[in-house]
């Protein structure tokens, strides 16, 4: 087992500096064209292709790192350059993480490969739980897939919300119920292939923030996918829903929900997007204060807008040593007993939009308009308390590891 370090190694510094300098270079200079536009910024996603950011091999790199590091690391970097724009780039990885996660060997070596397409031809991949009555209440998912024997085909039907790269895709993963009397542990994964008949895209969001990012439902009208499409395999299925049947007849409903503990161990990846929005206000708003002249001298000199300098980065430095422990928890395979991921992802949401407010603040009426980065900053920031989690659900999941209730 690795021992948790502060120091990162020189691999790792040396990608640090290569996704900064791709993040200010490239990034930073489109954001704001695409935050305007609300459109899935291609160029960027294939320039990242070019240089080998957006690849399966890049991520796979960093999410085998033994320290545990790499994914926090790459992420902070790359949503200092700007949060819509990064989210394109690495929303991919959320249905490359399902596949890797539940997927035979072969499932995961003919579709991740199909999620990222190459450099003359990128594509993008769709992770789809989510819906309009089950965001937090993932027991209330509706969506069903349906086995049909003869023909050896998944029958799905049911409104997919807030998919990242929903119905552009060209690989969907869908979570859907195939046993509603086991509630959450009735759930499967299935990959829709491109160009299945029966998917398509409803409503596209028009968000507050992170605009570059596409979000948007995904209507499945009796899609009907081969059984190899089914994540795992259906002897893993029934297998595991022979268990879970069993256990509720003895008592065991209480049994952890699976699916929580995959939330809560990528948990700490949503805190290090966080942390690099935060990053980004602070380091505009500290060169802005030593530049920025009221009354004869810097505003940094005065004590009101220092101070709050000096809380912003503390917040900062705070959240990604919680997101570095959980990360290196995750990694490690240490239980997070304390539900640390959740504490992470909590507590990096938060600072991230009270130091993008502070900066606002400190620009004063700069801040608050388009023509500086800190206002686009601010609206970004917003998502980090809830998605994948509100910060309410992260406070009850705290709670009740804590006390070991169910606490509602």
């Amino acid at each position: 087992m690795t021992e948790f370090a502060l120091d990162l190694n020189d691999d790792q510094k040396q990608v640090r500096a290569w996704l900064h300098g791709f993040a200010r270079d490239v990034i930073r200079p489109a954001a704001a064209e695409w935050d305007e536009r609300e459109e899935t910024p291609w160029p960027v996603i294939q320039e990242a292709a070019k240089v080998g950011i957006y690849s399966l091999d890049f991520y796979a790199q960093q999410f085998f790192d033994p320290t545990g590091l790499g994914i926090p690391m790459a992420v902070e970097e790359l949503f200092w350059g700007d949060a819509g724009i990064a989210l394109s780039i690495v929303g991919t990885g959320l249905a490359a993480v399902g596949v890797l996660a539940n997927g035979t060997e072969e499932q995961i070596g003919t579709w991740i490969p199909q999620m990222y397409g190459d450099t003359d031809d990128v594509k993008v991949a769709a992770f789809c739980s989510s819906e309009p009555d089950a965001g937090s209440d993932v027991g209330a998912m509706r969506t069903r897939a349906v086995y049909d024997e003869a023909k050896d085909e998944w029958v799905l039907n049911g409104t997919k919300t807030w998919a990242t790269n929903g119905g552009i895709a060209n690989v969907h993963v869908v979570v859907a119920v195939v046993d509603p009397d086991l509630g959450t542990k009735g759930h499967a994964s299935f990959i829709v292939p491109p160009n299945t008949p029966g998917l398509s895209q409803g409503q596209k969001f028009k968000k507050h923030g992170i605009r570059a990012s596409h979000t948007a439902e995904v209507v499945l009208e009796d899609v009907r996918v081969p059984g190899s499409c089914l994540l795992g395999g259906k002897e893993r299925l029934d297998e595991r829903l022979a268990r879970s049947r069993e256990r509720a007849r003895a008592g065991g409903e209480r049994m952890k929900n699976a699916a929580m503990a995959t939330f809560e161990a990528s948990r700490p990846a949503v805190g290090a997007m966080a942390v690099g929005t935060a990053r980004a206000a602070y380091d505009y708003a500290l060169e802005y204060a030593k530049e920025r002249k009221q009354f004869g001298r810097p505003i940094i000199d005065n004590q009101g807008v220092a101070f709050q300098l000096a809380d912003m980065r503390t917040r900062i430095d705070a959240a990604r040593l919680l997101v570095w422990r959980a990360s290196w928890m995750a990694v490690s395979g240490k239980p997070f007993t304390a539900a640390e991921g959740s504490m992470s992802k909590l507590f990096a949401s938060e600072v991230a939009q009270r130091v993008t407010a502070q900066a606002v603040q400190i620009l004063g009426g700069n801040g608050f308009t388009r023509e500086y980065p800190v206002e686009r900053m601010h609206r970004d920031a917003a998502i980090y308390t809830i998605f994948e989690g509100t910060s309410e659900i992260q406070r009850l999941v705290i709670a009740r590891t804590l006390s070991g209730l169910p606490i509602r």
